[in-house]
């Protein structure tokens, strides 16, 4: 693993305790712009390389976020959790939030999330792409409630949680609750894991309407159905401890 980037002074912004954990696999068309965007609004951005073979460091590092390189691919969910101890090594760290490299995830989002978590009390915020403001649930696509609805009946502990969105890739967690996830599966099923462990512990957590940012290259490079299926199979693979 190789780290680069010089260390941030603590910033006296609003958002100064505040860390986004960006993982990168081959993303050089459009991740400097996402870095870029998201440093406006938050000072503390990490970057994990997670070994992109297109450019992907460079166009990271000109942009001045921390950044953690694997040398070879590891898989998400490895590059996420790297983030994690990463940011919670840094002094003042108190939130921290996994945000998406490909441009699909706002910033004012994570600004509501934030508030959210502040004003409920909770431990970990989690995004969900199927709830309106005040709580309405939006209609969900039948191929991906079923997949949803697979993920569940492979994964029952995710159920207690009442979720509506279990695999959205905007999260928030306290330090509290940062500290305590330890991914252990690499691939895409980390957010199955992830899902598991929140509905085993003590945590408070709650959904936060988010919405999805849709181009040609965020279709391209996102989840598909067959994804969703190797989501199914790792983690029959890797059953969760009930």
């Amino acid at each position: 693993m190789v780290i680069s980037g010089a260390p941030r002074l603590a910033s006296k912004r609003t958002f100064g305790d505040v860390w986004l954990i960006i993982p990168v696999y081959n993303e050089a068309p459009v991740v400097a712009g996402v870095v870029t965007e998201a440093l406006r609004t938050f000072p503390n951005v990490v970057c994990v390389d997670d070994g992109s073979v297109d450019g992907s460091q460079d166009e990271v590092a000109r942009t001045g976020a921390h950044l953690v390189q694997h040398p070879v691919n590891l898989g998400q969910g490895a590059a996420i959790q790297t983030g994690l101890h990463y940011a919670l090594s840094q002094p003042g760290a108190e939130r921290f939030v996994t945000f998406d490299a490909d441009g699909q995830h706002r910033v004012e989002d994570v600004i509501t999330m934030l508030a959210v978590a502040r004003a409920r009390g909770a431990d970990v915020v989690l995004g969900s792409r199927f709830l309106r403001p005040g709580g309405e649930r939006v209609e969900v696509p039948w191929v991906k409630r079923l997949v949803l609805r697979t993920a569940a009946a492979v994964s029952p502990t995710a159920r207690r949680l009442k979720l509506s969105d279990a695999h959205n890739g905007l999260r928030l967690f306290n330090r509290t609750a940062a500290a305590r996830v330890n991914i252990t599966m690499n691939g895409m099923a980390h957010a199955s894991e992830i899902t598991g462990f929140l509905a085993r512990s003590d945590l408070s957590v709650v959904e936060s309407p988010v919405s999805i940012r849709y181009t040609d290259y965020s279709r391209a490079k996102g989840q598909s159905l067959l994804n969703g299926v190797n989501i199914l199979f790792d983690l029959s693979l890797n059953r969760e401890k009930g």
